[in-house]
């Protein structure tokens, strides 16, 4: 370790498992194996070719999607996997929340079981002595002490294991979706910890689908797919990457999509022509289009964030008083909101053939979730001309803090 300020190194770190076709039953099996010129497994690359240096005191999330190598890498970091190449370089005293209650006995009870993972989380017997009291109130199961682990709940096991596992006074934590353990009561204690980690200045690598803690604990974020490091930087960049699927150091005429995240067709898999769509076609929308702040076609979006429904259509007869509308619905169908542009006082463009208009959202509201679109085309006394009942959608995660469904712009004075 060169550099002082450094806690952890990852260089040119490969992992590379091999998974068996078939199990070999007998001994023939198995030495016929060798000389038949097959191999008896595949090669699965986890990581490839992974770079990153996490200074003393930094936080660090990592995100990605399921599969692209996040717990593998955390778990190479913490010495449980060794690498297939390259090294990783540790400047401290590592403690790993990985999973939790990992060696529990469940004809033990839940003291003599504090004990056990105690000790596997590198605590002398005089230190749990001390500590135990805690454990057990910060657990809330001082009243089953006595009880047989077995007789618990896997929440209460967690919980268990997560009370113990904070006493171990660590300089690097590696954790891996911890926060999300037991109930919203033992969920705020956990985020409690972390906070106050985080204003001690331990460093902290942590991995989460929940985008909004990456954001709200972490500086910086490394972002992962298909076992590549896509990103690694400050945090909002990388997630405004990880969702939108671009590149935010380039000028936006240069942004490339992610083809993992955009889906070049908006158009619900689902949705029944007869049953979704209706009208005389005087007027017809031929498509509907959600662009992201950085101009490019999305249907991801962060909460918070603008958002521009681009909506193409064509005037096929001539008509006079052509209004376009759209309605927002959550995923359980309930409405949102609503507008078109005879509310809003606009004149929409009938010149027959191909036109588009817009509708600029200045800041998504919703919180997070899938949102489904209707798109009408009509005439002041409502004639139908293509109505398309919730046959586009998009996604919103969640940026901030609050609860809710919606963000409600507010402020605390005195």
């Amino acid at each position: 370790m060169k550099n002082g300020e450094d806690a952890i190194i990852v260089k040119y770190l490969w992992k590379t498992f091999k998974l068996p076709h078939d199990k070999r039953k007998t001994i023939f099996e198995s030495i016929a194996g060798i000389f038949d010129g097959k191999q008896g497994y595949e090669e699965l690359v986890a990581l490839k070719d992974i770079n990153f240096t996490v200074k003393k005191g930094e936080a660090v999330g990592i995100i990605g999607k399921n599969g692209c190598g996040k717990s593998t890498l955390l778990k190479i970091i913490a010495n449980i996997f060794r690498p297939t190449k390259g090294s990783v370089a540790i400047n401290g005293k590592i403690t790993p929340f990985l999973e939790l209650g990992v060696g529990f006995q469940p004809d033990h009870t839940a003291k003599a079981n504090i004990y056990i993972y105690g000790a596997i989380m590198g605590l002398s017997d005089r230190e749990i002595d001390a500590k135990l009291d805690e454990i057990l109130d910060f657990s809330g199961l001082r009243r089953f002490e006595d009880t047989k682990l077995k007789n618990f709940s896997s929440g209460m096991q967690v919980r268990l294991a997560f009370a113990t596992a904070i006493q171990t006074n660590p300089e690097i934590l590696l954790m891996d979706e911890v926060l999300a353990v037991g109930d919203l009561e033992f969920q705020q204690k956990c985020l409690d910890v972390f906070q106050q980690y985080i204003k001690e200045k331990k460093t902290i690598v942590f991995v989460s689908h929940d985008l909004n803690s990456v954001r709200r604990f972490c500086s910086k974020a490394l972002f992962l797919r298909h076992g590549e490091q896509v990103a690694f930087g400050n945090t909002n960049e990388i997630i405004d990457k990880y969702v939108y699927g671009v590149d935010v150091q380039k000028d936006t005429k240069d942004l490339q999509l992610d083809p993992e995240i955009d889906e070049s067709n908006h158009l619900n898999e689902d949705a029944k022509e007869e049953k979704t769509r209706w009208g005389n076609k005087k007027v017809e929308i031929n498509n509907v289009k959600f662009i992201n702040k950085f101009g490019k076609e999305s249907t991801m979006f962060n909460s918070r964030d603008p958002m521009t429904i681009r909506i193409e259509y064509n005037v096929n007869e001539a008509v006079e008083d052509l209004q376009i509308g759209i309605a927002v619905y959550s995923d359980n169908d309930v409405m949102c909101y609503g507008t078109n542009t005879d509310i809003r006082g606009y004149v929409v463009d009938t010149t027959p053939g191909s036109n588009e208009i817009n509708l600029n959202i200045h800041n998504l509201t919703m919180m997070e979730g899938k949102f489904h679109l209707t798109v009408a085309a009509h005439s002041k006394e409502h004639e139908p001309y293509d109505w398309r009942d919730k046959q586009f959608s998009f996604n919103v995660v969640k940026n901030g803090n609050d609860a809710g469904l919606f963000d409600v712009p507010c402020e605390w004075k005195q």
